[in-house]
């Protein structure tokens, strides 16, 4: 890999959509699959994505749009990987070439149903690709917010710190600053559980709690995240960096969450599949929380958040008397 390779980017949703955005500064050219012939024919139509960030303008005579994703693997060295994590494996069914050449780049903060298992353990699994082609962005990266450009910080993981570094450099705009980090297995399950952190934070403002109890809630998620993440992969990492602290901040605070908007609803009333027709969006941390809760049941970590949380969107139980429940096993 080097600063010539052909970027590719897959999905069509608002992230993707961002992630083109930051890819097109530093190269002079982008592919970019869509699974819709009709999103991509109004995206050049109008050179913006019809339904997301649709303050975007993108110049299409340097995107090399297709549906066919058999084509977009043929013609790029790096593929971004930017759906929602539950319809990945609907993407990939119609997937012919082989992976394992290609650097996979994970933009997807979500885990995939059923195997329960992270976007570069899936990768590794059924697509046979090396732990050192397999890329991780994380940090706190709203789309809404790179999309006006204001600040944002990315955190580039990969084994290889010399693949890293190329993205890293890919990644670098007057709007985004970019690190690298080798812990791929911890920045991915944070940037799965941070999802469900949101949705908790999202149902205590549903209930009218206020900021004092949102502080401590979310000082025991980031808690959660360093006794989960070091249970499944032991090594030192420092979970108030950005990748980890500052995406949960972000995530459970900002008002572009869609986790919290989904969490709020369910505080309000909602039911879990009201909720979800409601927002049209998918929010990730309602399938995180089953599968992460699944997981724990073999390590046995302390999550009292994540365990109320799966009570309420799975067994039904009431959001109001799940919280208090959980206010007094909170510090």
């Amino acid at each position: 890999m080097n600063d010539k390779s052909k970027i590719a980017v897959l999905g069509g949703g608002s992230w993707a959509t961002a992630i083109a955005k930051i890819a097109l500064v530093n190269s002079t050219e982008i592919n970019w699959y869509m699974r819709r012939q009709e999103q991509i024919d109004e995206f050049i139509r109008i050179s913006k994505n019809p339904s997301y960030l649709t303050g975007v303008n993108f110049d299409t005579d340097r995107i090399h749009f297709t549906s066919n994703i058999n084509h977009v693997v043929a013609t790029s060295d790096i593929l971004i990987f930017a759906t929602p994590s539950p319809f990945l494996k609907q993407h990939l069914k119609k997937l012919r070439r082989k992976l394992d050449k290609k650097i996979i780049v994970s933009a997807i903060k979500g885990i995939v149903p059923d195997e329960n298992m992270i976007i570069s353990d899936y990768f590794e699994d059924f697509y046979e690709v090396p732990k050192e082609n397999m890329v991780v962005l994380a940090g706190p990266c709203h789309a809404e917010e790179v999309a006006l450009e204001r600040l944002s910080y990315l955190t580039i993981g990969c084994k290889s710190r010399e693949k890293a570094r190329v993205l890293a450099q890919r990644f670098t705009t007057s709007f985004v600053r970019t690190s690298i980090s080798d812990d791929i297995i911890g920045i991915e399950y944070s940037s799965v559980m941070k999802n469900i952190y949101s949705i908790a934070a999202g149902i205590c403002h549903g209930l009218k709690y206020g900021d004092n109890f949102q502080a401590v809630l979310i000082s025991n998620a980031i808690q959660e995240i360093s006794r989960f993440c070091n249970a499944i992969d032991p090594m030192h990492r420092d979970t108030n960096e950005p990748a980890y602290l500052g995406d949960l901040l972000v995530t459970a605070y900002s008002k572009f969450s869609r986790n919290r908007l989904f969490g709020t609803m369910i505080g309000k009333g909602y039911s879990v599949k009201t909720a979800q027709i409601e927002m049209e969006m998918i929010a990730e941390g309602y399938y995180a929380t089953k599968c992460i809760h699944e997981i724990n049941e073999k390590f046995q970590v302390n999550m009292p958040i994540v365990d109320a949380i799966y009570e309420i969107l799975y067994n039904r139980c009431s959001p109001t008397l799940e919280i208090r429940k959980l206010t007094e096993k909170l510090k």
